[in-house]
Parts: structure tokens; sequence; C-alpha cells
């Protein structure tokens, strides 16, 4: 009997796409996926150790897997990814129960397929791993290391591989994807995606997820703004807004900068959808300094937005420096969050009556999942759809009501 296998990735998009790159391994060696972790012969769990959240999610995650191994339902249980890459040491003292330890998995990919951990339509393309930012509070390049851009070539066989399989959307990831080709000398983003949307023949939408203001270019901007396919949809996080915690955290970039760059983002490419990120009690973040940031929030209103409370990491920058009480941290990140749900009420609202594209995803009872340009997978909102539809296929339908960042249609 053929072995079978499941897996429970955690964390982001990157970890998704490292997911589907062990499991093809698997699926080669001719063992058959298992949606389900309830019984099987391997189970894969692929971790997140970004912050203290992911991390607190990733080791319940391996407790539990351990668990099934224990009342005999799982037999063997691989750990790895993030986590493992900074803690393997700590975590095999911890958890020997597990069989097989692995860090993170290598970017370039040695051979295609389609992940079964996503909608049909829908695929993730990681263009680079790594991070030359070095931003005080974040621990991606004591994870992943450096900057390494995948190859152009490499990148194009992939898309050329999900042109030819039905995929709709693709999503372009990377720790920060305007980076791309910094260490190789290959070009910048925006020439790279002259060559995917040409291998692109057949998807329909391309989405760009994970922006940094320091290299978000005029030229991307224009290429964006110009081609079809991209959608209008723009994943810049700016963290804060405030020059002496954005000089803290490293940016490297000022208010200025940012507002002109988010001012020509908005002129340039019209109905766009702008999704950021914000932290909230970064170490020495005055009253007045949140203030400003919640000014500048309800002036430019994002049409989506992420607060998190900042999560202090050891080996950082930021891990020394004067901290702040988390309840102070959670309180200013529940007055955005108040603040950006009116907004995104507000925007939603203005689009009832309007008929928007939408790429049906799944089935759910007697209703259908759907989104369109202005949300990214399992991130934004959804948009519930009653009636005959196929997914995997685009259909225009008219809004009728909303609710946050959800709507329902026709």
């Amino acid at each position: 009997m053929p072995k079978t296998v499941s897996l429970l990735s955690l964390g982001c998009f990157r970890n998704s796409y490292d997911s589907n790159t062990i499991l093809k391994i698997f699926l080669d060696q001719g063992y058959i996926f298992k949606a389900q972790a309830v019984s099987c012969d391997l189970l894969v769990v692929n971790t997140c150790g970004f912050i203290d959240k992911a991390k607190e999610e990733s080791v319940a995650a391996i407790r539990s897997a351990l668990d099934l191994k224990a009342k005999g339902k799982v037999k063997k249980v691989l750990v790895l990814g993030c986590l493992v890459q900074r803690y393997q040491k700590e975590l095999s003292q911890t958890f020997p129960q597990v069989d097989y330890w692995q860090g993170v998995v290598d970017i370039t990919r040695q051979g295609f397929a389609l992940s079964p951990l996503l909608p049909k339509a829908v695929a993730f393309l990681k263009i680079c791993e790594g991070c030359i930012n070095n931003c005080s509070y974040c621990a991606i390049p004591l994870i992943k290391g450096p900057l390494k851009s995948r190859s152009k070539k490499n990148i194009i066989d992939e898309v050329k591989f999900l042109n030819d399989h039905g995929i709709k959307e693709l999503n372009i990831i990377g720790q920060d994807i305007t980076a791309w080709g910094i260490d190789t000398k290959e070009g910048s983003l925006a020439e790279l995606l002259k060559a995917v949307i040409k291998a692109a023949k057949n998807i329909s939408w391309i989405r760009l997820i994970y922006m940094h203001p320091r290299h978000f270019s005029q030229g991307l901007i224009d290429i964006i703004a110009g081609e079809k396919k991209i959608c209008k949809y723009i994943d810049l996080p700016i963290q804060h807004i405030n020059d002496e915690i954005l000089k803290k955290m490293n940016r490297t970039v000022s208010r200025s900068l940012v507002i002109d760059l988010l001012e020509k983002i908005r002129r340039r490419i019209p109905h766009v959808v702008v999704r950021s990120s914000i932290i909230c009690g970064f170490p020495g973040e005055t009253e007045r300094q949140h203030r400003e940031l919640l000014g500048f929030l309800k002036e430019f209103r994002f049409e989506r937005l992420g607060a998190f409370t900042y999560s202090r990491e050891e080996g950082t920058a930021a891990y020394d420096f004067q901290q702040i009480h988390h309840a102070t941290a959670r309180r200013r990140q529940k007055e955005v969050m108040l603040l950006q749900q009116d907004i995104m009420q507000e925007y939603s609202a203005q689009l009832i009556g309007q008929q928007i594209e939408v790429l049906v995803e799944d089935e759910q009872g007697d209703s259908f999942n759907a989104r369109s340009y202005r949300d990214a997978y399992e991130v934004d909102g959804i948009v519930s759809l009653k009636g005959d539809f196929k997914c995997g296929d685009f259909y225009k339908v008219t809004v009728v009501d909303a609710a946050g960042c959800d709507l329902a249609a026709k």
C-alpha cells in the first residue's frame, strides 16, 4: 500500500509556497496526499517563527501532531520551517518524539507542481528569500539570511508551467519583492514583471504581495497602472508614519517619502486598493506619536490594513530598546483597528449596486466564496454568492450588501 502524507502549513504565503515544495518531494516518492491529518503515515508541520504569536501557534501545532502520533493515528512527524531554523536545538530537547527536523527549504524549484493546499485556480510564486532591509524589529534576516533572488529563468519556467495548468490568479511573493534582482544584477521587479506577463498568457490576475517603500520605483508604478493583468492592489507595509519611530525601526524612509509615494500610487493607478500594516507599541513610541499615526490613517484611509502589537524578538536591534507595556500596545492596536473598521465599512458600502468581477474560489453549502481584485487570498474579505457558479471561473456580479471588507453579491 502506498504511504500517505498530510501537511499543516502555518504562517505566511511564503511558508505556503515552501509547503508545496516539500509536499512535492513526498508525492514524487509515491506518497498519497491526505487533506485531513486525522490519520496518515507522515504528518509534516511547517512552522513560523516570526513573532511571538506565530511561535506559540507553531509549538501548539507540534504538540497536536505528537498527540496524534501517541494515539497511533500518525506514524511519523516531520517538523520544518522558520521556527526550526531558529530554535532547532531547544525544540529537539523539548520534543524528542519528533522523527525529523528540517530548517528552511531552498528557494530554487527543481520541479513544479500545483498545490493541493490551494484552490485549483490560485498559485503562489516566490521570487526571492531573505531580506536586505534589516529593520530593527525583524527576525527574518536571522532566520532566512540576506536577500537571495531567484533566477529569472527559473521564475519564468514556473510561470509557464502554471500558465499551462489552468492557474487564473498568480500571487508573486517574497519578504520584499521590490528588492528582487538587487543581489544578482538581473534587473528590477518592473523588468521581471514584463517577462512574467509575457509568459502568463492565460493567467488573468497577477497579484504583488509584500513590497517596501524604499524600493518602490516609478517604473513599478507605471507597469502596475498600465498592465491589465496586474491587480490594482498594492501590498505596502509602512509600519509607522512618525519620522523618529521610522528611524528607530531602521526603515530607511521618512514620513514625507511614504506620503509622496502613496499619493503617486493613488494618482497614477485608478481604483487602486492599498493594503498596509502597522506596528503598535514599538519601543519608545509616545502617545503623541501614536496619535500622529491615527491622524494619518484617518486622513489617508487605507482600503485594507493590518495592525499588530510589537513583538520583542531576541537577536534584533530593537530587543534592547526601552520597551512599552504590552497593555498599552494592545490598547493602541485596538484603537487603530476600530478606526480601520469604520474606514473599510465606508469603502465597501460605496460598492453596493456596482458590478464587479470576481474569481469563484470554493463552495460553502448553498453559497460560493469568491474574491475581487481588492482581496488577497486568506488575508482580506470574501464576496459571498448565491446561485449557479463554477469554482475557478470569473463572473461579473452586482454587490448587494457589505460588512467590513466582506461583500454579498448576485
